[in-house]
């Protein structure tokens, strides 16, 4: 929990451009409340002789919308969002990246912008989708893009008001998404590096990577013609044939598992529902539950128990020294 490894608001937003440019990666997972972000936060694997675990926490709208009952359809607003933001903040240490939606209007993006920085959120990665957006992994939903002159306003407005260079605003590409192909892209790539984004996330619902790979080789080539190479963000939620080391050698620098945990979560609540019905008890439910007291010990109210018994016993030999009788000197008149 963050009261044990406390970072400042200012440490945390520059934790992410540290991350990339120690390792020239970043691998985040998504949270979607103060529980799911410790555990983003603190779950380790060893492998090879090496510990691997994740560099950051991603706080997406779809996870953020459902964990509330509601379709990501621009309905939860940015107060709410922005409680759920500080929840995960307060407990965790690690850097953050928001799913912004489509930012809004300029004005909107601004505030937006400016509030995230101060909470000490490292990135923003938004859209470029008519409002209101529709989830893009949903292939029914109409999905229509924003004009790409319009959205690169957008992304200068959120770089005049961010305070440090070390906030990131990403531009996120939709043209996959709609059906406009790779060469529409490539070109809204151009208008928003122009514009000054700090990424650009390529965006995917097609279980074959090709047409993102396509991208990300003619990605090199753009960037060298602008002299400037923001970096390229992937979410692999339905492409996962690749693995994260195959976007690394693609050119990838931020890869987001962006809604794992929640699904995780949905299908262990449903099956236990269901067995307790089933069973008529939760007895049966008890191999597939973690026991209370791993709960209480990942949220830390094993650190309060114990201060409390720290504090009881300081209280006793307090007490005890008081009840002494006291020493008096000197000569009584």
């Amino acid at each position: 929990m963050i009261i044990e490894n406390p970072v400042t608001p200012s440490e945390r937003v520059k934790g992410l451009k540290q991350a990339i440019d120690r390792k020239g990666y970043a691998r985040i997972l998504e949270a979607h409340n103060g529980l799911s972000g410790i555990i983003a936060e603190s779950v380790q694997v060893e492998k090879n002789g090496e510990t691997l675990e994740y560099d950051g926490i991603w706080e997406s709208s779809l996870t953020d919308s459902a964990s509330k009952g509601m379709p990501d359809a621009s309905i939860v607003g940015n107060d709410s969002r922005i409680h759920t933001i500080d929840e995960i903040l307060k407990v965790t240490s690690k850097p953050m990246v928001v799913d912004g939606d489509t930012g809004g209007e300029p004005a909107q993006f601004e505030y937006l912008v400016r509030h995230l920085e101060r909470l000490g959120v490292s990135a923003v990665i938004i859209e470029d989708k008519i409002y209101p957006k529709r989830n893009s992994l949903d292939a029914k939903a109409n999905q229509d893009l924003e004009d790409p002159y319009s959205f690169a306003e957008k992304i200068q407005a959120g770089k005049e008001v961010a305070i440090s260079d070390d906030f990131l605003v990403i531009s996120r590409l939709e043209s996959l998404i709609s059906g406009a192909g790779v060469a529409d892209a490539l070109n809204r790539a151009e208008q928003y590096i122009m514009a000054g984004t700090d990424g650009i996330m390529i965006h995917s619902n097609k279980t074959d990577p090709r047409e993102i790979l396509e991208f990300a080789q003619a990605y090199k080539g753009l960037c060298s013609r602008l002299g400037r190479r923001p970096i390229l963000v992937s979410v692999p939620t339905t492409y996962n044939t690749l693995s994260d080391a195959d976007l690394v050698a693609n050119g990838f620098n931020l890869i987001i598992h962006a809604n794992h945990m929640l699904r995780a979560a949905y299908k262990a609540m449903t099956e236990v529902a269901a067995t307790i019905l089933t069973g008529g008890s939760s007895l049966d439910a008890d191999s597939v539950c973690a026991p209370v007291s791993n709960v209480f010990a990942t949220v830390g109210f094993d650190r309060i128990t114990q201060k409390d018994r720290e504090r009881a016993e300081t209280r006793r030999l307090l007490n005890g020294k008081t009840n002494e009788p006291a020493i008096v000197s000197g000569s009584r008149n």
